[in-house]
């Protein structure tokens, strides 16, 4: 009697936990979108503007560009044509995308009434990460560096408005990734994976104002995310498997976790003061405990190399692309923010 008492009780806490898992779960996936005619290859990154209820994913070993409408949650487009997509700016206010061609070393531009090519501005070889400046309508792409050969690497600035590259920041580093802009003021922030360090950039003065190691800590670091509210810096270094909290002022570094080392995006969620990495296979959630630490509070199971993703926070959903691989064909999920 003892003994049957001991494991029901054992069965009952088992269950318990596995609901109690399953009710604090951040993200909960509700549909999954499927895109055909997109075979084995990575994606590289989304863009959206939910005024004009759409995404946009980059297929980048496919050369082409999938349009989602965020209404019905269905592919309505796919721009073909291209070499290698990575990331892409969309300005609804004059209907033009603008998409980094790294085999081409240029920025298309896409009419998206119509979706035909409207131009392109010429860049370096290896042109890849970018950031979006509303405020200016600047865009700013990373090219030349290693993959062009080159001894140091170029942020290119695009004036969306006239279709015309106006200037370059010139950066001493072979191979810099993710970007990240202040609103409230001129400065950018690079990860240089190269250096196992992060740059601070003048936007205005379009210089490297400072740089900081993060060597100790992290290593080819490569998804970075910017809570600008309360001045953090989230950087994911790929050899480590760690994930930093920086002062983006100071460039201390306050908090460091564990984390998936496979990953490409890393997205700030202001509302509910989470970051969300995508990553293999797994999305990594932190959330901000008080006013400093951070704590790991979802490990949501994916699919191999599942590591572009994006959240809309006026749907209140994130969207996680997967690849076509075996007999997984290739898909965007869309999960549901769980507050």
């Amino acid at each position: 009697m003892k003994k049957q008492s001991i494991i029901l009780l054992t069965v009952f806490v088992l269950f318990a936990l596995k609901a109690q898992c399953q009710a604090v779960q951040p993200l909960k996936l509700i549909q999954s979108i499927p895109i055909p005619g997109f075979h084995d290859g990575d994606f590289d990154h989304f863009a959206t503007d939910p005024e004009d209820h759409l995404l946009f994913l980059t297929g980048e070993e496919n050369g082409a560009v999938a349009v989602f409408d965020l209404n019905t949650n269905k592919l309505v487009h796919t721009i073909t044509g291209l070499k290698a997509p990575h990331s892409i700016v969309y300005r609804a206010d004059i209907k033009k995308l603008f998409v980094v061609d790294g085999d081409t070393a240029e920025v298309k531009i896409y009419e998206t009434d119509t979706y035909k090519p409207a131009g392109s501005i010429k860049l370096e070889d290896d042109a890849d990460s970018s950031a979006y400046d509303p405020a200016t309508k600047y865009m700013y792409v990373v090219n030349g560096g290693e993959g062009a050969k080159m001894k140091y690497t170029l942020i290119s600035i695009i004036d969306t408005t006239a279709g015309k590259k106006i200037g370059d920041i010139k950066v001493d580093a072979g191979s810099v990734e993710a970007l990240a802009l202040e609103k409230s003021g001129p400065r950018m922030y690079a990860n240089l994976e190269s250096n196992n360090a992060v740059a601070v950039i003048d936007r205005e003065k379009r210089t490297v104002i400072a740089t900081w190691s993060i060597e100790k800590d992290v290593k080819r670091n490569g998804p970075l995310a910017f809570d600008e509210a309360d001045k953090r810096l989230f950087v994911v270094g790929e050899d480590t498997g760690n994930i930093i909290v920086m002062d983006a002022e100071s460039g201390k570094i306050v908090n460091k976790m564990s984390c998936i080392g496979n990953t490409d995006d890393a997205v700030w969620d202001p509302q509910n003061r989470r970051v969300y990495v995508a990553g293999v296979p797994y999305i990594y959630v932190y959330n901000l405990i008080g006013n400093r630490r951070f704590r790991q509070i979802g490990q949501i199971p994916t699919s191999f190399h599942a590591v572009t993703g994006i959240l809309v926070p006026r749907l209140n959903r994130y969207y996680l692309a997967v690849n076509h691989h075996g007999n997984t064909p290739a898909e965007v999920q869309v999960y549901e923010v769980v507050p």
